[in-house]
C-alpha cells in the first residue's frame, strides 16, 4: 500500500538515539556583531571588546560561586548569513588579534550562517518544526500556525478586519501577553520571509537556534550539531563556506555547550534576544537531549531551570 493513506511501522531500535555530548558549566558569548562592523575597521572590533571585557570579567566571576573549578567555554558568532562580506582570511586575524589585545579570550568561533545549515542538516528547518504554540484563551482555530505564517507571538494578537465585502468588523480589542503580569508586553516575532521562493530566516530565530546550539539541545539524527573542528595550523580560508560551522580555537577549552548561556553584547540586540525568549519558550526541545543534561546537572548538583528560555542570561552594554 503506498500513498499517503499508507502507514509506515519502525523498529524502536531503528530511531536514532539521542547521544550525549560533553558540558561545560556556563557557555560565554563574547561578542556577535554585524558586517558593518568589521568593514568599520579593527577600532569598532577594538571598542566592542574594551566595552565587553569588564562584564566578561564579572560574569566569570559570578559563575565561580556554582562551583570551585568552573568550566567555562567563550564563543563568538560571525555574521556570515544576512550581508556576506569580505574573507575569513582577512576578517578573523584582525577580531582574534583585537580580542587578544584587550584581554579577552575567544575558544569557539561559528558562522551564523551555521545556525541555518549546519554538517549538511537544514537545522533552523528541524527546530522549525518542533514550534508548538502556546494556546490563546477563546481562540477560534482560524489563524494559520506559526509554521505556515512564519510570524509568531507570546500571546493574542488583535483582531483583524475581516477579508469579505460587508461582513461585521470586530471590536477593536488591544493585544494581550499570555503570562502576563497584570499589563501585557506583547511580541510578534518574524520567525523568515520568502522572497522568489527562497526562505531566509530572520536573526531572532537564527539566534534561538544558536542558544539551543549552545545549551546543547541541539540535535540531528541523534547527534549534536554543530560539531566543533580544531582549528588547526592551516590559515584561514579566503571563503566563508570553507570555514566549519563551528571552529575550536584553543585545544585545551572546556566543552562549547554548557548548563547555562551568558552573552555579553551591545543594548542594541535586546529587542532581538527578547524575541529569542518567545521563540524559545515555545519549542518542543529534543526529550531525550533535555533528560541528559537533567540527569548529568543533578549528578555534578549544578541547578539548571526547567525552562529552557532561563537557562540564558544576558549582559547588555550600551552603545558609545
Amino acid at each position: 500500500m503506498t500513498g499517503p493513506a499508507a502507514r509506515v511501522f519502525r523498529e524502536t531500535s531503528a530511531e536514532p538515539r539521542t547521544r550525549s555530548v560533553p558540558l561545560a558549566h556556563v557557555s560565554l558569548e563574547v561578542g556577535h556583531l554585524y558586517a558593518e562592523d568589521f568593514e568599520a575597521g579593527p577600532e569598532r572590533l577594538r571598542g566592542h571588546f574594551e566595552r565587553a571585557r569588564p562584564w566578561i570579567e564579572a560574569v566569570r566571576s559570578s559563575v565561580a560561586a556554582l562551583t570551585a573549578r568552573p568550566r567555562i567555554s567563550t564563543c563568538f558568532l560571525v555574521d556570515d548569513y544576512f550581508t556576506p562580506f569580505s574573507s575569513p582570511d582577512r576578517v578573523l586575524p584582525v577580531l582574534l588579534a583585537e580580542a587578544e589585545r584587550a584581554g579577552v579570550g575567544i575558544d569557539y568561533l561559528a558562522r551564523e550562517s551555521a545556525c541555518a545549515v549546519a554538517d549538511g542538516t537544514p537545522v533552523a528547518e528541524q527546530t522549525a518544526e518542533r514550534l508548538v504554540e502556546s494556546p490563546v484563551p477563546g481562540s477560534d482555530g482560524s489563524r494559520p500556525p506559526a509554521r505556515q505564517t512564519g510570524w509568531l507571538a507570546n500571546g493574542e494578537r488583535s483582531p483583524a478586519a475581516p477579508a469579505e465585502a460587508m461582513a461585521p468588523v470586530p471590536a477593536w480589542r488591544p493585544p494581550a501577553e499570555t503570562a502576563a503580569r497584570r499589563h501585557s508586553v506583547f511580541t510578534d516575532v518574524e520567525l523568515w520571509d520568502e522572497r522568489d521562493g527562497r526562505r531566509t530566516w530572520s536573526c531572532p530565530f537564527l539566534a534561538a537556534v544558536w542558544q539551543l546550539a549552545r545549551l546543547g539541545l541541539l540535535r540531528a539524527h541523534g547527534g549534536p550539531v554543530p560539531r566543533a573542528r580544531d582549528r588547526g595550523a592551516d590559515p584561514f580560508p579566503d571563503q566563508w563556506a570553507a570555514l566549519p560551522p563551528l571552529t575550536r580555537l584553543d585545544p585545551d577549552a572546556a566543552p562549547f555547550s554548557a548548563y547555562l548561556t551568558w552573552s555579553v553584547l551591545s543594548s542594541r540586540f535586546l529587542p532581538v534576544e527578547h524575541a529569542v525568549r518567545v521563540v524559545l519558550d515555545q519549542l518542543a526541545v529534543d526529550p531525550g537531549a533535555l533528560r541528559q543534561v537533567a540527569e548529568r546537572s543533578a549528578r555534578e548538583r549544578v541547578p539548571v531551570p526547567e525552562s529552557v528560555a532561563e537557562r540564558a542570561s544576558y549582559v547588555f552594554y550600551p552603545e558609545p
